[in-house]
């Protein structure tokens, strides 16, 4: 994808206006995104991550999310299409230079502790939180994606 400004992006960002309504039910309703995730039964990352647009909802929590927010389920039902992902934003920027940065030293790592193989995204958890320190507050982010190792099909070295 073409890189674009802040602008641009949300401009472009489908559902722009559905979003923005629903961003309103969740305040409306009193909700932060740790709470409304407990009551919906799904992580908090995820659920930030749908309400902004950057992910598939099945319909089941459409629906469910409609009544916890007791708005008419057609305000979330667009959430049920595949989005169309990515922008530029600074603390997006960040995750990307750290991926950047510290990338291949992970990369490394879990071949050194796991052996030929990749982290995946599909099996995978996420979560962040905020840490009170002395010293100004932390972000820890978790990730944790199964282990997957390549395959050895047919003739070795492949």
């Amino acid at each position: 994808m073409t890189p674009m400004s802040n602008s641009e992006y949300l401009t472009r960002v489908q559902f722009a206006e559905e979003i923005a309504g629903l961003q309103k039910a969740v305040k409306a309703a009193g909700y932060t995104y740790e709470g409304l995730a407990k009551d919906l039964g799904t992580n908090k990352v995820w659920l930030a991550s749908a309400i902004q647009g950057q992910q598939w909802v099945p319909e089941e929590y459409c629906v469910k999310l409609a009544g916890l927010l007791g708005i008419p389920e057609e305000q979330t039902m667009f959430l049920n299409n595949h989005p169309y992902k990515g922008n530029t934003d600074p603390i997006l920027y960040r995750l990307h230079e750290v991926l950047d940065t510290y990338g291949p030293a992970i990369k490394e790592l879990i071949h050194e502790k796991g052996g030929n193989g990749i982290m995946s995204a599909i099996d995978f958890a996420i979560d962040v939180d905020i840490v009170p320190d002395e010293h100004g507050d932390r972000v820890v982010i978790t990730w944790n994606g199964k282990l997957l190792k390549y395959s050895k099909m047919g003739e070795y070295p492949w």
